[in-house]
C-alpha cells in the first residue's frame, strides 16, 4: 500500500469506513446468494469514500491565514479580541472548512468556527473574543482547519504554524501625587524635567532664536535680560528612580490571583506608571537582579516595564542577590514592595542609604493573605482619639516596624488596603519624618496621650 493510499484511507471519516465496509459485505452476500446487482451496489459503496479521499487528500488546497490581535496588550479582565483572515489561494474551491483556534486554557475555551465552502481568491474573516483573569504572556495559535469533502466521508487536519502573542499585564490603579523631593541625580540624557524642589531659577535659559517656539519663551528671565530668553532643550538633572519588587516564594501567601505576590505585583505596576508619569527613568529589580534599567541608548517605557511585571514569577531563591542590593545603590529614588522579612533581609536592606532621601517601602503582613489564617477583618473601632500619624505607627507591622527603625520610610500594606491610599499614608510617613531614620523607631516615638 503506498503512502498516499495510506494517507487517502485514515482520512475516511466514521461515515466513509461504514460505507467501505458495507460496500465489501454486499459484494460477499453477492457472491454467496449469486445476485449480481448486488455486485453493483457493493462496488459503488467501496469507489465513493476511496475516489473522495484521493481527491480530497490530493487537491491543491492553499489557505492563507493572517491573524490579528487588538490590543496586543490588556491588563487583567480587559477583553482583547482576535480577527482570523482565511483566503483560498489555490484555483480548486474548498469544501466545508472546520476552524479550530489553539488558545492557553487560561484564556478559555478554544474558539470553533465553520466556514462555507471557498473558492478561488475568496476571502473569510471570523473573530473571537479572549479575556484573562490572570496576567502572563499568552501564545495565540497555530490554528487547525479540517476540510472535508462535500459527502462527508472524508476529513483531513492541516495546521498552519503561525501563531500571536498576547500580554496580560497586571492591574494600574492611578495614584495621587505626593511629595517625592531629592530624586534627582546623574547626567544621562538631560531631558526636561518638573522640579519638585526647584524654582524659577533652576531653569536654563538662552537668547531667541528664530524658530523657536513660544511656548518655550521664559517671560520671567525675559523681563532681566530685556530680550527674549527661551528654556534649553537640556537639563542638568535627571530623576531617577529604582522599583524593587521581592518575588521570592517563600516570603509570600496565597496562590492564584489573590495571593500576596500578585498584590505586590499590582502595587508595583502602579507605583511603576505612576513615577513614569512624573517624569521619572524607573529601573525595575526583583530579587534575582535588574529586570528593566535606563541607559543613555535605551529607557524602558510604561509598556515594556507592564510586559517585564506580566511574566514576572516567583522564585525560589532564599537570599537577596548581591546584583539586587547593587541596583538599590546607583542613585535617586529607591522604593520597595516587600513581602515577609527576615533579619538577615532586614540586615542586607539597611545598606540601602541614599544622601538626598531615605528609601521608601510598601510591606506586605502576608499572614492577611494566608488561607489557613482566613481573610483579615478589620480592627474594632476604638474610643480613643488617635491622630493620622498614631494611626500608621500603631498599623506597622513587626516587618515595617524594624525596616523603619533602619533608615526606610514604611507603611504596612494588609488584604484589601486600596493601593491610593498605601501611596498617601507613604507621602505622610516622609512629611511627619516619623517612618524613618532611627530617632523614628516606634518603640521610642512618644505617643499623645488620650484626652
Amino acid at each position: 500500500m503506498t503512502d498516499a493510499l495510506r494517507t487517502a484511507l485514515g482520512a475516511l471519516t466514521t461515515r466513509g469506513r461504514a460505507f467501505v465496509s458495507s460496500g465489501l459485505t454486499a459484494v460477499v452476500c453477492s457472491f454467496l446468494l449469486g445476485l449480481d446487482d448486488l455486485v453493483r451496489v457493493g462496488a459503488l459503496l467501496v469507489v465513493l469514500p476511496v475516489l473522495c479521499a484521493v481527491v480530497t487528500t490530493r487537491g491543491r488546497h492553499k489557505l492563507g491565514l493572517a491573524r490579528v490581535v487588538e490590543p496586543q496588550q490588556v491588563t487583567v479582565g480587559q477583553v482583547a479580541h482576535v480577527d482570523l483572515h482565511l483566503s483560498n489561494q489555490g484555483r480548486a474551491p474548498t469544501g466545508l472548512l472546520l476552524v479550530e483556534e489553539q488558545v492557553p486554557y487560561a484564556l478559555g475555551v478554544r474558539p470553533r468556527f465553520v466556514i462555507d465552502r471557498m473558492g478561488p481568491n475568496w476571502h473569510r474573516s471570523v473573530r473571537y473574543a479572549v479575556r484573562s483573569e490572570l496576567r502572563g504572556r499568552y501564545t495565540l495559535g497555530p490554528m487547525t482547519v479540517r476540510i472535508n469533502d462535500p459527502f462527508g466521508l472524508v476529513a483531513f487536519v492541516r495546521s498552519f504554524q503561525s501563531s500571536a502573542t498576547l500580554v496580560v499585564t497586571p492591574e494600574v490603579v492611578p495614584l495621587p501625587a505626593i511629595p517625592l523631593a531629592g530624586t534627582y541625580s546623574g547626567t544621562g540624557e538631560h531631558r526636561p524635567r518638573s522640579f519638585a524642589g526647584g524654582s524659577a531659577e533652576d531653569v536654563t535659559t538662552r537668547e531667541y532664536r528664530h524658530g523657536d517656539d513660544l511656548r518655550r519663551v521664559h517671560w520671567r528671565s525675559s523681563a532681566h535680560a530685556g530680550e527674549l530668553m527661551v528654556r534649553r532643550e537640556e537639563q542638568p538633572w535627571e530623576s531617577r528612580a529604582t522599583l524593587f519588587v521581592d518575588n521570592r516564594r517563600h516570603l509570600h501567601r496565597g496562590s492564584g490571583s489573590g495571593s500576596s505576590f500578585e498584590t505586590a505585583v499590582t502595587i508595583t505596576a502602579s507605583i511603576a506608571s505612576h513615577l513614569l508619569q512624573r517624569g521619572f527613568e524607573v529601573s525595575l529589580v526583583s530579587s534575582a537582579g535588574p529586570l528593566l534599567s535606563h541607559g543613555r541608548e535605551s529607557r524602558p517605557d510604561r509598556t515594556a516595564l507592564l510586559e517585564a511585571l506580566a511574566v514576572l514569577q516567583e522564585s525560589p531563591r532564599i537570599h537577596l542577590s548581591a546584583e539586587s542590593l547593587s541596583a538599590m545603590t546607583q542613585g535617586g529614588l529607591v522604593l520597595a514592595v516587600l513581602g515577609d522579612l527576615h533579619d538577615a533581609d532586614l540586615d542586607l536592606l539597611a545598606r540601602v542609604r541614599q544622601p538626598s532621601e531615605p528609601p521608601l517601602a510598601v510591606v506586605l503582613d502576608v499572614e492577611g493573605w494566608d488561607g489557613a489564617a482566613g481573610p483579615a477583618t478589620p480592627a474594632p473601632p476604638t474610643t480613643t482619639p488617635t491622630t493620622a500619624a498614631s494611626r500608621a505607627t500603631a498599623g506597622l507591622a513587626r516587618g515595617a516596624r524594624l525596616l523603619a527603625g533602619r533608615g526606610w520610610r514604611t507603611v504596612t500594606a494588609h488584604a484589601g488596603d486600596p493601593v491610593p491610599r498605601l501611596w498617601q499614608e507613604l507621602g505622610l510617613a516622609g512629611r511627619r519624618g516619623a517612618a524613618w531614620g532611627p530617632a523614628a523607631d516606634p518603640a521610642r516615638r512618644p505617643q499623645r496621650s488620650a484626652s
